[in-house]
């Protein structure tokens, strides 16, 4: 089959999977993150008199400990759950992703008013769990239903999701919060729709477009034909050794370890930042929170088809394009947040303006190393994204109570403007080293140990010409002596 030419008409049922992945993302990391902000009223010691909901001022100190929570059940499935999706198939392990969450998050203020902080944090940690398996299993579809030719464009749309869900999550939360019903109202809608969503999927997900009974036979044999040059099967061993010794792949796990630090700090952090520092009110501020993600999430549908159209056209190769939008996506946020050490605490408008250019250029990331784990080993993307994703959260653990150690160490207060210098330099450091590692050590090729027989045959033909080459030349040499 002509894999150029792709099937007739403008939408295929790829691209129902693709939306449903799309909203899976964005109501993901938009649970994720309604906790940032909501915390700003949970803990509110001065809250309005007519209100219907708790606050709990005694948790302030608490509060970043409550931020990181959701990240201490995040880290720990991740690799278990990428093993198993790659075993027993994807759909059901990104239901629960989102299923398991949802329910949480509708007990998760019942759970805060019987069991104060620590029913929260078990709440958060119950969503961190269930999570893990988000990232793994979307890297497992995208590697299936995805063609080479659109898999930039659709994993940057995809993972786009992250900012799209952080936009619709800050400013929905503070509108909420603001309003007698309050915060707990955030959780239940998100875990009504979170519901829904899991029809949905149970009704149209699946694993592969060759499981799947609704596709087509030509989009499906499309599909499959644009994938059978560079992968042979999903149920190879995984090569631990190879994979944890690899230049490529580590250079991908440091990138997912920089990007975490400098995405956590900021998203975490940034409600606190507005309101001592900018003193802004929770309903403005969670605007303007939001705001940063909202053109990064603009900018993703601009990068994306940029980065593919470079590599279909040929005017960079894969490896290259993968560079160039991963530094874009590094260098010009970690320059951002170091020029805010220059910036007065007072000048908001420089100071929003900075963050929305370095939070937006982080875009880049979606088509730099957030994909490149399915360009070097497709058959093990899951288990490659589950690797990098637990170990990178782990530092997204430390982003919000590095804030509390340097608060510690420094005896600064959140109102301290040299407190967010710091923390933000920090940021902004990790940012341009990971940036450098990526730059060096990042491939565009599928490696060796990704199982794929026809490119092992292809290196042991070059292997074994330039063998025959080599006796040539031996035997011309010694026939001109």
């Amino acid at each position: 089959m002509d894999i150029s030419k792709k099937p007739g008409g403008l939408l295929g049922f790829r691209h129902v999977q693709y939306s449903l992945m799309i909203v899976a993302t964005v109501l993901g990391y938009g649970m994720r993150t309604v906790l940032n902000v909501a915390i700003v009223a949970m803990v509110d010691e001065h809250p309005p008199k007519d209100r219907y909901y708790s606050v709990y001022p005694e948790w302030k100190p608490k509060k970043n400990l409550i931020l990181s929570s959701f990240f201490w059940g995040y880290v720990c499935l991740q690799v278990g759950a990428g093993q198993l999706a790659k075993k027993y198939g994807t759909r059901l392990f990104l239901l629960g992703s989102i299923l398991i969450p949802s329910v949480a998050g509708v007990l998760l203020p019942l759970a805060g008013a019987e069991l104060g902080y620590i029913g929260v944090i078990i709440c958060r940690i119950v969503q961190g769990l269930a999570q893990g398996a988000l990232v793994p299993s979307i890297h497992a579809l995208l590697s299936e239903w995805a063609p080479v030719s659109e898999r930039a464009k659709w994993g940057g749309f995809v993972y786009a999701g992250q900012a799209l869900g952080n936009v619709f999550a800050m400013p929905i939360t503070g509108a909420i919060a603001a309003t007698k019903v309050g915060w707990p109202l955030v959780f239940y809608l998100y875990g009504g729709i979170g519901l829904l969503w899991s029809i949905l999927w149970l009704s149209l997900g699946s694993d592969s477009p060759s499981k799947s009974k609704r596709i087509s036979d030509t989009e499906r044999k499309w599909i499959e034909a644009s994938r059978v040059n560079i992968e042979e099967k999903s149920d190879v061993p995984t090569p631990w050794k190879a994979i944890f010794t690899s230049p490529p792949f580590l250079a991908i796990l440091l990138a997912h370890c920089g990007q975490n630090w400098g995405f956590w700090t900021l998203l975490t952090e940034m409600p606190s930042f507005m309101r001592e520092i900018l003193k802004y009110k929770i309903d403005s501020n969670s605007f303007m929170s939001a705001l940063p993600y909202f053109v990064m999430w603009v900018l993703s549908f601009f990068m994306s088809p940029i980065a593919d159209q470079l590599v279909e056209r040929k005017i960079v190769s894969l490896r290259t394009s993968r560079k160039i939008f991963n530094t874009i996506g590094f260098v010009i946020p970690g320059v951002a947040l170091l020029s805010l050490n220059i910036v007065d605490g007072h000048n908001k408008s420089a100071i929003i303006a900075i963050l929305v250019i370095g939070v937006g250029m982080n875009a880049g990331h979606f088509c730099g190393f957030l994909v490149n784990h399915i360009d070097i080993s497709p058959n093990h993307a899951g288990t490659l994204a589950a690797i990098t994703n637990s170990t990178a959260s782990v530092f997204s653990i430390f982003a919000p109570l590095a804030v509390d150690l340097i608060k510690h160490v420094t005896g600064s207060k959140e109102d301290d403007k040299q407190l967010w210098n710091i923390v933000f330099s920090i940021a902004g450091g990790v940012y341009l080293i990971t940036a450098v590692i990526f730059i060096i050590f990042a491939s565009g090729d599928i490696q060796p140990w990704n199982g794929n027989n026809e490119i092992s045959a292809i290196k042991d033909a070059k292997i074994e010409e330039k063998k025959r080459l080599g006796i040539l030349r031996k035997i011309s040499t010694s026939m001109a002596a």
